[in-house]
């Protein structure tokens, strides 16, 4: 992740506030995304001095702001132009970011969204598709002209009254419905399967798994979860523009947040990312959803460009 030059000469600190400055242009680039963000915090966590090295080139960042607001860099030029010294990495963060708007989620897929945007696509087979934010479906039609889909990464409500059993494919899993409605999500290669009505078949890691209306599957990589009974509501409540969350971690509140809200939330502090939450969101709340978790958990908040706030 290097963007800098480092010196075969250069001391440990000096690698440790590379890296740190590194993240930060990663963070406020447009392109990062909930895993880098969890990458982010573990890089902090290695060490005091990681930590600190972040936590001044923040710092460094707000001290040079304002000259960087007042810079107007030409859109030709490379970030590298930008770059060799703290004043460059300022110029950087308007570059990438007004170069990139949305960052490159999405592209070459057939049915995407962006942050925070949701979607309704209508087949005319029967099939329709409510696409979450941050979604890429691409069509996977087999040879016999039957309808197939994969959710390569994002959440989908899908209503199928197709004659055909249509087949989607998330992950390692595949699953095959006929007039039935489910909610399938696929986040960092962890798929959520519910059954919203119907009947679905899972086939995943050598296992054939019936879901019953009401009922829920996991997997990843490595394991598949035994089906349970969940409250569907709570799993689709973004279809009426609201996030729920019963006994979740801040942590991963934070974590989904980030999927509806262009910018990002970090959160640093690990203690007070494991506290248990119950909470409900409009989506349209999430723009000052960081003075709320200020607010109700006592932490600070520092504002950095392109709407990412570190809560520390």
């Amino acid at each position: 992740m290097n963007i800098f030059r480092i010196s075969p000469e250069a001391t440990p600190q000096d690698r440790l506030q590379s890296e740190a400055r590194d993240w930060l242009i990663l963070l406020t680039s447009g392109r990062a995304t909930v895993a880098d963000a969890r990458a982010l915090r573990q890089w902090c966590a290695q060490s005091p001095e990681h930590a600190r090295a972040f936590e001044q080139s923040k710092l460094l960042w707000q001290q040079l702001q304002p000259a960087a607001e007042r810079l107007q860099a030409p859109r030709h030029l490379g970030r590298r132009a930008f770059l060799g010294g703290a004043m460059a990495a300022s110029a950087a963060f308007l570059l990438i970011r007004g170069t990139v708007p949305g960052g490159f989620s999405g592209l070459g897929a057939d049915y995407i969204t962006e942050v925070g945007e949701q979607r309704r696509v209508d087949l005319a087979d029967g099939v329709s598709l409510e696409l979450n934010t941050q979604t890429r479906i691409n069509r996977r039609d087999s040879a016999d002209g039957a309808r197939n889909f994969e959710l390569v990464s994002g959440e989908v409500e899908v209503l199928t009254r197709a004659q055909a059993p249509l087949k989607v494919q998330a992950g390692a899993g595949w699953l095959s419905a006929s007039q039935a409605r489910f909610n399938l999500r696929n986040i960092d290669q962890s798929v959520c399967i519910t059954c919203l009505d119907g009947t679905l078949q899972v086939d995943v890691q050598g296992h054939s798994i019936r879901l019953e209306s009401g009922q829920q599957l996991t997997y990843d990589a490595g394991r598949v979860s035994a089906p349970q009974t969940v409250d569907t509501s709570a799993v689709i409540a973004w279809r009426q523009q609201v996030l729920v969350f019963n006994d979740a971690t801040l942590a991963t509140v934070i974590d989904e947040i980030n999927r509806y809200r262009p910018g990002m939330l970090l959160l640093l502090n690990s203690e007070l990312g494991k506290r248990k939450v119950q909470a409900r969101f409009s989506l349209d709340q999430l723009a000052g959803v960081a003075l709320l978790i200020r607010d109700a958990y006592g932490a600070k908040c520092t504002e950095l460009p392109g709407g990412v706030v570190v809560l520390s």
